[in-house]
């Protein structure tokens, strides 16, 4: 027989833990870098561009179509990878505290 106050309380503590790392996702950052470093982005746990560092030699006006390629490409990497640590994070605040439902994936969704 299933427990019901039990699985209750299990999800209203998940649900607390998922808060709390959701507020401090904030200070996660990750970077993206395209054209062998020339381009770095970094971008914080809330999605948010943080910083931007250009090599010096890509501010000509003849590589401003190349500038803009690059720095679209960093953008997506560090977008990538601050998505990939948002999910371990998340993994991390509700291992075992989820019901283990045969076809529920519960990792997606964050």
């Amino acid at each position: 027989m299933i427990d019901i106050m039990s699985m209750m309380n299990k999800v209203k503590e998940a649900q607390a833990k998922i808060k709390a790392t959701q507020e401090q996702l904030v200070h996660l950052r990750a970077e993206g870098e395209a054209g062998a470093g020339m381009v770095k982005v970094i971008v914080n746990g809330d999605r948010r561009l943080v910083d931007i560092e250009v090599d010096d030699s890509l501010l000509k006006p003849e590589d401003k179509d190349m500038l803009k390629d690059l720095t679209v490409a960093a953008s997506n990497k560090a977008l990538e990878n601050i998505d990939v640590m948002i999910k371990e994070k998340m993994r991390n605040a509700t291992e075992g505290m989820m019901p283990n439902i045969p076809g529920m994936d519960f990792g997606n969704m964050f």
